[in-house]
C-alpha cells in the first residue's frame, strides 16, 4: 500500500470519527436531538470499518498511528466547524503528533 493511500484512509477515518463525535456532541450538548446522535453513532461505526482497510496487520500500530491524525484533525475540525482558533502550542503539539504518526506507521522495518 502506498503512503498516499494509507494517509487518505487515515483522513477518511478521521472525518468519520471526529465528525461522528461532533454530531453526538451537537445532539446532546446543543440539544439538536436524536437524529444528530444517531448519525454520529453511524459515523463512528464507519470510522472503525475504514480503519480495517490499512494494509498493516497490527491493530495496535494502526490505532496508535491514527492518534496523530486524530489530534491534528480535531484541531482542524474545530477551526472549520466551531470557529476555534488554535494557538501556537496547539499547532506545535499537532505537528509533533503527526511526526509521531509518520514514525510509527512508515518507518522502515525488517519483517
Amino acid at each position: 500500500m502506498t503512503v498516499a493511500r494509507s494517509v487518505a484512509l487515515f483522513v477518511v477515518a478521521a472525518l468519520f470519527e471526529i465528525g461522528g463525535a461532533w454530531l453526538v456532541w451537537q445532539g446532546i450538548r446543543e440539544h439538536k436531538g436524536w437524529i444528530w446522535i444517531g448519525a454520529g453513532v453511524i459515523a463512528l461505526g464507519l470510522y472503525g470499518v475504514v480503519a480495517t482497510f490499512q494494509s498493516d496487520d497490527n491493530f495496535g500500530r494502526i490505532l496508535a498511528a491514527y492518534g496523530g491524525i486524530f489530534v491534528a484533525g480535531s484541531i482542524a475540525w474545530g477551526m472549520v466547524a466551531d470557529g476555534y482558533r488554535p494557538d501556537r502550542y496547539d499547532v506545535i503539539g499537532a505537528l509533533v503528533c503527526l511526526a509521531g504518526m509518520a514514525v510509527i506507521m512508515y518507518a522502515p522495518r525488517s519483517h
